[in-house]
């Protein structure tokens, strides 16, 4: 049976054949056109240029179409705080800001800082999805003693964390940071259990310590100077990944005034309008403009622009992350945007792809996912126009699939 493009297909528990498209499968390979991508059951069966479509497959033709893996974001926070109706459960309100996810291109998401409820809905079955996946921390480890810091540790475990967080900040000199020993505390605690430790930093010389005491994730850039070779032959010999998110440093400050992204039709699709009405009151815009920290944040990314492209030179592993979903960090279009600002400090479009694929999946530890091969989930995007000629073609999305389950809701591009 054919199915044509623009109608929905959830192909869970059947056998489907996407024929024509160009497919890149989130390697170094380069993208590859008339393919046919044969998914069974939700996992891909097949993908090639003389793959034997079974007569009782149904056929989507995605000829002039470019399919790419489902994009993988290694730092959000999902809270349900994104949510329309004020009156769903929590835990609705958590898929619900999968959903927003997964309507933009992104599949799978580590929400690092969150509650019991997402760990809830992180523990529950990843397949047959109609949204992004989820692996979460739980709440961010805040205690300033050690023997507080290691029992909230083991509690979030216990509830089924897959990842702790914690902050080693001091937020450009407005607060006091976690004191080193309760950090140990909360590294020794992960190391016991075989749960790794992502840590929020934004000095050099705290990401070096935190790297001699065994951090699991860099989740976010250094931002005060620049990388030296002795820290990336650190980093280098860990293994660790390191998480930009520039998007994180644009949110403190892009709201001075009215952005322009405000008036993309892709920005447009799915942003929440009472975020949208919010961010353009003066009061509010005054409240940036006047913020004690915004410009030393906007000096930032400049750095962190700096540290990316050295790092990635260097071949650090480069997990793709946002930092989306707190206010004015509007998840999903935020990580276009993480994506465009990537190519634009100087990684390739295919570079700042591979990062938001098959790297960060590995990073963040989501397993089957990330890239398009034998076996794997069938997380996917279908786009209209070619990303690896201009890296904004990505809001040329026309569809997304999560483990062979189409999402519903997604808005064709103007």
């Amino acid at each position: 049976m054919l199915v044509v493009l623009g109608l929905p297909a959830t192909i869970t528990g059947q056998t489907v054949a996407f024929t024509g498209a160009t497919v890149w499968d989130g390697t170094e390979a380069p993208a590859r056109p008339g393919l046919t991508l044969l998914v069974e059951d939700g996992r891909i069966a097949a993908l090639g240029t003389d793959v034997a479509v079974p007569e009782h497959a149904d056929v989507v033709a995605l000829d002039g179409k470019f399919v790419v893996p489902g994009i993988v974001n290694a730092h959000g926070h999902v809270t349900g705080a994104w949510a329309d109706d004020p009156g769903l459960d929590p835990a609705d309100r958590i898929r619900e800001d999968l959903l927003l996810y997964a309507r933009y291109g992104i599949t799978s998401v580590l929400s690092l800082g969150d509650d019991e409820t997402a760990l809830a809905v992180g523990r529950s079955s990843q397949t047959g999805l109609s949204h992004a996946r989820l692996r979460a921390a739980g709440p961010v480890v805040t205690a300033r003693t050690p023997s507080g810091a290691r029992q909230v540790a083991e509690a979030t475990i216990d509830a089924g964390a897959s990842w702790l967080k914690l902050r080693v900040d001091d937020n450009l000199g407005t607060s006091d940071p976690m004191p080193w020993d309760a950090v140990e505390a909360v590294l020794a605690v992960g190391a016991a259990h075989d749960v790794p430790v992502a840590t929020h930093l934004f000095y050099l010389d705290d990401a070096r310590r935190l790297l001699d005491m065994g951090t699991g994730l860099l989740a976010h850039s250094v931002r005060d100077r620049p990388v030296d070779d002795a820290f990336i032959a650190e980093l280098l010999e860990s293994g660790v990944c390191y998480v930009p998110t520039l998007t994180r440093e644009l949110s403190t400050f892009v709201y001075q005034t009215r952005p322009e992204f405000f008036d993309d039709p892709f920005f447009q699709r799915h942003a929440s309008p009472p975020e949208i009405r919010r961010l353009e009151r003066p009061d509010v815009q005054r409240g940036f403009r006047d913020s004690p920290t915004a410009e030393g944040y906007r000096r930032a990314l400049d750095q962190a622009r700096g540290n990316l492209v050295r790092l990635h030179a260097a071949g650090v592993p480069i997990a793709f992350g946002t930092d989306s979903g707190p206010a004015a960090r509007f998840p999903g279009y935020f990580e276009h945007l993480e994506l465009w600002m990537m190519v634009e400090a100087g990684l390739s479009p295919s570079e700042a792809l591979r990062s938001a694929t098959s790297t960060a999946a590995a990073c963040a530890g989501f397993e089957d996912v990330g890239t398009l091969a034998t076996g794997q989930l069938a997380d996917f995007l279908v786009l209209a126009e070619d990303p690896f000629l201009d890296i904004r073609a990505t809001r040329s999305l026309e569809r997304v699939f999560v483990g062979g389950v189409e999402v519903a809701g997604i808005t064709s591009p103007n």
